[in-house]
């Protein structure tokens, strides 16, 4: 029989923290089973899974180990995320209890294959009504008279605008757009032409 890892995620509250710890202790001590190391963590969902200790933890558990979690949220910042997480610790012959769900869930149980089919089919699901409701957004933002996206012809920042007095200044002269590039140290004129162009520096010069 392989190690048993208990998971602890809380956002920010270091006595949640605490009441998960507890509680798995207690879970352990009913089970008669010994927790043999905790990953604890205070952060958000929103961080990414490295941040959050998720890929700490799918490299420390092997086949036949076993994760304990007080609930699937802690595992992950979305449904697809989590569901992903447990069918990749499951497909690794590696057991997952949580305690909030009374759910224990190993490769070879057939209850669990179908619980797994269930949490891909809400996933979906998941996805699919995120999906439209941004349509559903879009669409009443649209029929309201309201534009969509940036205004046509906005200009994005751009890193020739730090030389933008220079570039006007070189241009005066009447230096190609290719010297003025190895002039101001950029690497790419073509890069260049078309920030000119698309400013109409040319013109506004000559003008």
């Amino acid at each position: 029989m392989g190690k048993i890892v208990a998971y602890l995620r809380a956002s920010t509250d270091k006595q949640d923290l605490n009441n998960q710890n507890l509680e798995i202790l207690e879970f352990a001590r009913k089970k008669e089973i010994r927790i043999d190391e905790f990953v604890e963590i205070t952060i958000s969902s929103r961080k990414t899974s490295k941040q959050r200790r998720i890929d700490e933890l799918m490299g420390m558990l092997i086949e036949t180990d076993t994760l304990v979690v007080t609930e699937l949220s802690r595992l992950g910042r979305s449904t697809a995320e989590v569901i992903t997480l447990v069918n990749a610790l499951v497909l690794r012959n590696i057991r997952v209890i949580t305690i909030k769900q009374n759910l224990d869930i190993a490769n070879q149980d057939m209850n669990a294959k179908f619980i797994i089919t269930l949490f891909s089919l809400f996933g979906e699901l998941e996805r699919d009504l995120i999906n439209l409701r941004t349509k559903e957004a879009l669409a009443a933002k649209k029929a309201s008279g309201q534009q969509l996206g940036k205004p046509k012809g906005t200009l994005q920042k751009s890193k020739f605008d730090n030389s933008l007095d220079r570039i006007k200044e070189l241009l005066g002269y009447g230096i190609s757009v290719r010297k003025i590039a190895k002039v101001l140290g950029y690497s790419s004129h073509i890069a260049l032409n078309t920030y000119i162009n698309k400013r109409g520096l040319q013109q506004s010069i000559k003008s």
